[in-house]
């Protein structure tokens, strides 16, 4: 006993090294604070920046990986030190630890840290929400309404009192756009990562959120995403986003007014282009933008792998025209074994013109006959 006491009255901290060790967990945290506060800012954590918005919330997260780094080697470091320096020794199997009573003024201070660090983030995160959400002069914003659909993305414009839709995203750079979105089923979530900006789709009401493109995409464009499990079909959820500079926009807008326009009185010059009905299936250029069927579709003849619907190889097979051309305008009409009602978006007769489904018609007859 007399050891024991001895060694309690020269280690007050109960343990070896004791002043020696808080200079050694002082050492050992700043180093290590350092360098993961070093690490966490070089990791490339998300996609490309794409929107003036998007720059103000990664500062806000640099600033979390700042504040939060510490605090996590703070803990580590003082429980590796604690369990090295009050570890069971051998002899002390049946002994009882030192009567430590707590540090008062410790105690203040590791609570009263955390607590302004955590309301100096929340104001930082209040201000920033409120920045990024700030409405631009007035008349200087373009409203787009995005609906959501198992298992699609729809777009609708207006543009100079002529609306029209498209099942992909057309944005021109550095002007505001407002978000309306909604969903004519289930719920689902409107995101494009490299804009940051997400909010749910939600049944009865109309969402909003506001964003700037201030970056221009090549051919590939932004993905949109579905971040809301919407059913079976959820991972193929995606559309893409193009930023486009303010005079191709501008004629693409033309174009899409002109492709909405009723088309011309046979003898009267109008000319409509050709349609492929197997580029339809298999790349989606139609005139209001994507519809790639292959992208849920099996199809050997067009070499796609999708699987969230039926293989077509087969599911079609013998199929005749109106068959066929009913299961893409009311796909719910007859459902093929093993699938379940509202896999396929119900709105192809709204995004497809008359002549691409014709054509769409036409190729997969062709297929079903072989």
């Amino acid at each position: 006993m007399g050891e024991e006491s001895t060694r309690a009255e020269a280690d007050p901290l109960g343990g070896r090294g004791g002043r020696r060790s808080i200079g050694q967990m002082i050492v050992v945290g700043l180093i290590a604070s350092a360098v993961g506060i070093a690490i966490g800012l070089l990791i490339d954590w998300f996609p490309t920046v794409g929107s003036k918005q998007a720059h103000k919330i990664d500062t806000f997260w640099d600033v979390l990986i700042i504040c939060s780094v510490p605090v996590f080697v703070l803990v580590t470091t003082v429980v590796l030190f604690a369990a090295r320096d009050f570890r069971m020794r051998p002899g002390q199997e049946n002994l009882d630890g030192p009567p430590i009573h707590g540090n008062t003024k410790l105690e203040i201070v590791w609570t009263t840290i955390p607590a302004v660090m955590l309301v100096a983030l929340c104001a930082y995160a209040l201000i920033t929400l409120s920045d990024i959400e700030k409405a631009p002069a007035a008349g200087n914003e373009r409203q787009i309404t995005a609906t959501g659909q198992q298992f699609a993305w729809t777009f609708q414009y207006n543009e100079g009192g002529k609306k029209f839709s498209s099942t992909q995203l057309y944005v021109p750079i550095n002007e505001s756009v407002k978000f309306n979105v909604k969903t004519d089923d289930v719920l689902h979530d409107f995101w494009v990562p490299a804009w940051r900006m997400k909010i749910d789709a939600v049944p009865g009401i109309t969402t909003h959120y506001r964003v700037t493109p201030d970056k221009l995409t090549g051919p590939a464009g932004y993905p949109v995403v579905c971040a809301e499990l919407c059913g079976l079909g959820h991972a193929f959820m995606r559309s893409t986003a193009h930023v486009l500079s303010k005079a191709a926009y501008a004629a693409w807008v033309t174009k899409m007014t002109t492709a909405a326009a009723p088309a011309a009185p046979a003898g009267g010059g109008g000319q409509t282009a050709a349609v492929d009905g197997k580029t339809l299936f298999t790349k989606g250029e139609t005139s209001t933008g994507a519809t790639a069927c292959g992208g849920c579709h099996k199809l050997a003849d067009a070499g796609t792998v999708g699987g969230v619907g039926p293989d077509l190889t087969t599911a079609i097979k013998g199929k005749d025209a109106a068959f066929i051309k009913t299961s893409i305008l009311d796909p719910n009409a007859e459902i093929t074994p093993g699938f379940d009602k509202g896999i396929m978006p119900a709105n192809y007769g709204q995004l497809l013109s008359p002549a691409e489904v014709d054509a769409l018609v036409k190729y997969l007859q062709e297929v079903a006959a072989k």
